[in-house]
């Protein structure tokens, strides 16, 4: 099954995806998928960067597909991937 790293940005709390490159993207379409084999190096990657201040809690979902697009596995993360549920202001 394939993974991929979630977290929150630390400045202003928006769920972000890990990137192959060691980015935070937005979009789940641009967040590094990866096997089991290497979800472990991905993880600590993401530690890493909660101690340097850039996320918080980063955890592994499983990411599967739907029509060609990424999706979630669980509710929860589905609805964290959409975004805000309910309006906010700016």
């Amino acid at each position: 099954m394939s993974q991929m790293l979630i977290a929150n940005r630390l400045g202003d709390g928006v769920v972000v995806f890990r990137a192959p490159d060691g980015a935070w993207v937005e979009s789940i379409e641009d967040g590094a998928l990866v096997d089991d084999a290497a979800a472990d190096e991905l993880l600590n990657a993401g530690r890493i960067d909660e101690q340097n201040n850039l996320v918080i809690d980063p955890n592994l979902i499983a990411v599967g597909t739907d029509s060609g697009r990424r999706r979630p596995e669980r509710i929860r993360e589905a609805i964290r991937a959409a975004g805000p549920t309910i309006e906010v202001e700016t």
